[in-house]
């Protein structure tokens, strides 16, 4: 993590990850590049629908090879590089065929390492292989939840979970967050932990680092009139006046359930996350 020197205000806890990782003089690799349009939080009548968005730097989206599914074909990393559309690191890579892809890095992942996908390959960070043959206390990353449709899960900066069983067809992955998840062990995962693990420990230090990123400024319910918000209104501080969280547009917010009861995919669920006010 680097810190910065209190030359102002906002330099004095300004912090960022440490890029000294990443490979120096490198252009990103073109045929991989394309430009996503910036919509700024608005839909086609150009009415705002989500809110706080809009401005941020210019940006080239990497395409991302979250398959990997070029089977005993050898990978070479070429490079490690930033990647504005994400907070992990992204290598570079060239298979044997002559073949370049960009893949999520994991942490320890350098220049001139070698990786491959396999059904069995050997025990090494970023190999990827089916979940099957993987031993159980592993950290793995990129892990599909059904084969062949390419990585969903541990995919941010610093992530990773956790093989617990294998049994009967599926395996039993422990994730951040606390949830046991089961997915059919068919599936391929990589070895290792997401690069760029300190990321959660940035701080911006600055309004304007939030403007780069494409982050407008929020305005709290408390300091809105009554016909902007359901907390607005009174003189000085004033208490919610409501009974539960509400949002702008008067519906209950802050704890309340979103994930569908009959969703067909609840049945994969172990055991359900841990709410961060019981994790202490």
């Amino acid at each position: 993590m680097k810190s910065y020197k209190p030359t102002s205000a906002s330099r004095r806890s300004m912090t960022s990850p440490d890029y000294r990782v990443l490979t120096k003089g490198v252009r990103p690799h073109k045929p991989l590049l394309k430009r996503l349009k910036t919509h700024s939080g608005r839909n086609s009548q150009g009415r705002i629908t989500t809110r706080h968005q809009g401005g941020g730097n210019k940006k080239l989206y990497r395409m991302i090879d979250f398959k990997q599914n070029r089977m005993n074909q050898k990978a070479v990393v070429q490079s490690l590089e930033y990647d504005p559309y994400r907070t992990a690191f992204i290598a570079k890579v060239t298979y044997d065929d002559g073949v370049i892809s960009y893949i999520i890095a994991p942490e320890k992942l350098k220049v001139g390492d070698e990786i491959v996908t396999a059904e069995s390959a050997p025990f090494k960070t970023g190999n990827r292989m089916l979940l099957r043959n993987i031993p159980v206390g592993t950290q793995v990353y990129n892990i599909e939840m059904m084969p062949g449709r390419g990585a969903q899960l541990a995919r941010s900066a610093g992530l990773y979970a956790e093989v617990l069983a294998n049994a009967d067809g599926y395996t039993d992955l422990k994730l951040n967050s606390g949830e046991v998840r089961r997915v059919p062990w068919t599936c391929l995962a990589s070895i290792g932990q997401v690069s760029n693990a300190e990321w959660s420990l940035v701080t911006l230090g600055k309004a304007g680092r939030s403007r780069w990123l494409g982050i407008r400024p929020t305005v709290r319910g408390s300091a809105m009139n009554p016909v902007d918000h359901p907390y607005g209104g009174g003189e000085g501080a004033q208490p919610r006046g409501t009974r539960k969280p509400k949002t702008l547009w008067g519906k209950v917010t802050g704890g309340r359930k979103t994930r569908n009861k009959k969703k067909k995919s609840n049945k994969f669920i172990v055991k359900r996350r841990v709410s961060k006010r019981n994790r202490k």
